[in-house]
């Protein structure tokens, strides 16, 4: 970048081709698999995720560590079983591998990278069938650099259960509040009711019968009558973790 910067300054180029240049560098081209968006990060404050459900292993491979030398770091969500196993055994020298099986993610990154605090955020989760969603969202979390203050088992069905934890993190001044909720999936409703930082919910696809794999969920979400609470789609804790992390970023810098 600096290099074409520095033509453009000496009149080498002119800056129409200097644009093409600066977009060159934006993607790198994976054979015939991807076009990955290794400068999104820095561009937009979200990192690229590789999602790994329906690719194959050979791919999740290969897409890892290009993202990981251009960027320093990869991101791997929806990671199957294959997927581990195969990015464990292929960790170059010099890089290592942080595996959450619950959150079925995985960091791929250089020795000694730092991801540079930007914030703190809550997660709450309903249930315990909401964790594996909760621990996607705090691994996003954290590649964006934020803290996150955690509880589990929270739900509606014990209500008194949620004080303690929504007052920890308000007292530790998050900025924003995640909450994650199958069945009824009323919780995040509650919560938004209850503070005056903003509240994303995220329904999940835990339930019975007519919750019809969360959809029943998503719909109470939306139907709310609370106000400061936005939601995301079935399971998406990775969306929900960049959401909270951005509004953590912006709070920072006030």
């Amino acid at each position: 970048m600096e290099e074409i910067l520095q033509s453009l300054l000496r009149g080498e180029i002119d800056i129409n081709t200097a644009k093409q240049k600066l977009d060159v560098l934006q993607i790198k081209k994976i054979g015939d698999v991807a076009k990955l968006d290794v400068n999104r990060a820095r561009r937009t404050g979200a990192p690229e995720a590789i999602l790994a459900q329906d690719k194959e292993t050979e791919d999740v491979c290969r897409l890892s560590l290009a993202m990981a030398e251009a960027s320093g770091y990869a991101l791997i969500t929806r990671a199957k079983d294959s997927d581990l196993a195969a990015l464990e055994r292929s960790v170059p020298e010099g890089y290592e591998l942080e595996i959450n099986r619950q959150a079925r993610t995985c960091i791929l990154k250089r020795q000694g990278y730092i991801f540079a605090q930007t914030g703190r955020i809550g997660v709450l989760a309903a249930g315990t069938a909401d964790i594996g969603v909760a621990e996607e969202v705090i691994t996003t979390a954290r590649v964006m650099g934020c803290e996150v203050v955690k509880a589990f088992d929270v739900g509606v069905a014990g209500i008194h259960r949620l004080y303690e934890p929504l007052t920890e993190m308000l007292e530790q001044g998050v900025s924003a509040i995640v909450v994650i909720a199958g069945m009824d999936a009323v919780l995040p409703i509650v919560v938004s009711s209850h503070v005056s930082v903003p509240v994303i919910g995220v329904p999940t696809s835990v339930g019975y019968g007519m919750g019809k794999d969360g959809v029943a969920g998503l719909l109470t979400m939306l139907q709310t009558c609370s106000p400061g609470l936005a939601v995301v789609n079935i399971d998406n804790g990775f969306g929900a973790g960049v959401f909270a992390s951005l509004i953590a970023r912006q709070a920072k810098k006030i």
